[in-house]
C-alpha cells in the first residue's frame, strides 16, 4: 500500500437498499427517485430522494456527533432568512450517524458558466454579510460549534492553540502530526505558518460573529440566474472574514477575479466598518491555511497541498 492510500480518509459505503430501510423509520409513502449525489461533502454519503412531490437530502457519516450540531446551525440560520436547509431528523444506522433535510434545488454555483458566476457575485457577497451577521442569542464561545450550540472555547487564540494540539481527540485529525512522516505535510513550513498565524490572530480575536466556515462554489448552490441556497457549514463563532478568505481562494483559483474590493465596497455601501482589515484577512488566510495543508495532505492530494503552501508563505 502506498504512503497516500494509507492516510488517506475515505468516506463510508452506503447501499441504496440500505438507505431505503433508514427513510422507511421516517416515510410512510413511497419514497422515489433515489439518487447519490457527488458533490456532498468530503467526509459525507449522500444521497437526494422524493416524497409527496417534495424533495430531500439524506447524509451519512461515521464520524461520531457528526450533525447535531448541522441541526442547530440550521434552525440558526433557516430562522433568520438565510436560505439553508431545514434539518428535519437525525438518527443512527450501523456505525453510521445519518440527517435528513430539505433539499435547496440548484446545481452548485462551480457548475454554472463564467459568466453566470460573475453575475451572480454580488449576490453571494450579500447572503455572506447576511449570513455572517445573524443573531447569535445567548450562545457564547469561539472556535467549533458544540452540540449546545456554543463554541467550544473562551477565545479565538485558544481554539487556535487546541486546534493544532499534537493528541487531538477528533476522529478526524487524531494523531494528525503523523502527517509529517507519511504524507507531503512539511513540518518546517507548517511550523512557520502557524507562527505566522498566530502573531496575526490578534487582529481577529475580538470579532465574535457566526462562520460558515466552508463558504465557496461547491457549497453555494444556484439555478443559473439567483443563488437558491448555501449548504454544508463547518459552524464556529469567530472573525467572519474568515469566510471571505475562503471565498477570495477559491473565486481566485476558479475564476482569476479579485473578490476582496467587491466585498469591501458592499461593506461600504452597507456601513459595516472594518477595522484592521488587511491584518484580519492576512489572519485568517493563515487560518484556513492550516486547515487546508494537513486536509489535502491527510486525503493524498499532493497538487493542491503545494500549491497552497507557496501561497502561504508568499503572503507576508
Amino acid at each position: 500500500m502506498g504512503r497516500e492510500e494509507m492516510t488517506a480518509y475515505k468516506k463510508p459505503t452506503v447501499e441504496i437498499s440500505e438507505v431505503e430501510v433508514v427513510l422507511r423509520k421516517h416515510f410512510s409513502s413511497d419514497v422515489t427517485g433515489m439518487t447519490p449525489l457527488e458533490g456532498g461533502g468530503n467526509i459525507s454519503t449522500v444521497f437526494s430522494f422524493t416524497s409527496f412531490d417534495k424533495e430531500y437530502v439524506i447524509k451519512f457519516c461515521d464520524l461520531a456527533g457528526s450533525f447535531e450540531t448541522e441541526k442547530f446551525i440550521s434552525t440558526l440560520l433557516s430562522s433568520q432568512g438565510i436560505p439553508f436547509p431545514l434539518c428535519l431528523e437525525l438518527g443512527n444506522f450501523k456505525s453510521l450517524n445519518y440527517i435528513i433535510s430539505e433539499k435547496i434545488n440548484g446545481h452548485n454555483l462551480n457548475s454554472c458558466s463564467y459568466e453566470q458566476q460573475h453575475r451572480m457575485l454580488p449576490e453571494v457577497i450579500q447572503i455572506l454579510t447576511r449570513m455572517n451577521h445573524v443573531k447569535l442569542g445567548t450562545t457564547k464561545g469561539y472556535g467549533m460549534i458544540n452540540l449546545s450550540g456554543n463554541g467550544t472555547y473562551n477565545s479565538w487564540m485558544e481554539h487556535i492553540i487546541a486546534t493544532h494540539a499534537e493528541d487531538l481527540a477528533d476522529g478526524f485529525w487524531e494523531g494528525w502530526h503523523s502527517l509529517f512522516k507519511t504524507s507531503c505535510l512539511e513540518k518546517d513550513v507548517f511550523d512557520e505558518c502557524y507562527n505566522r498565524l498566530l502573531a496575526y490572530s490578534t487582529y481577529n480575536e475580538p470579532h465574535r460573529y457566526f462562520i460558515h466556515g466552508d463558504f465557496h462554489q461547491y457549497n453555494i448552490l444556484s439555478n443559473g440566474q439567483r443563488i437558491t441556497g448555501v449548504i454544508d457549514s463547518n459552524g464556529k463563532y469567530g472573525d467572519f472574514l474568515i469566510d471571505l478568505a475562503t471565498l477570495d481562494w477559491h473565486i481566485k483559483t476558479h475564476l482569476k477575479l479579485d473578490v476582496v474590493q467587491r466585498y469591501q465596497n458592499y461593506q461600504q455601501e452597507m456601513g459595516i466598518t472594518l477595522p484592521n482589515f488587511k491584518e484580519r484577512l492576512i489572519g485568517a488566510k493563515y487560518y484556513n491555511g492550516l486547515i487546508g495543508l494537513r486536509f489535502y495532505a491527510k486525503m493524498g492530494w499532493n497538487d493542491s497541498y503545494f500549491e497552497l503552501r507557496d501561497e502561504l508563505l508568499s503572503l507576508i
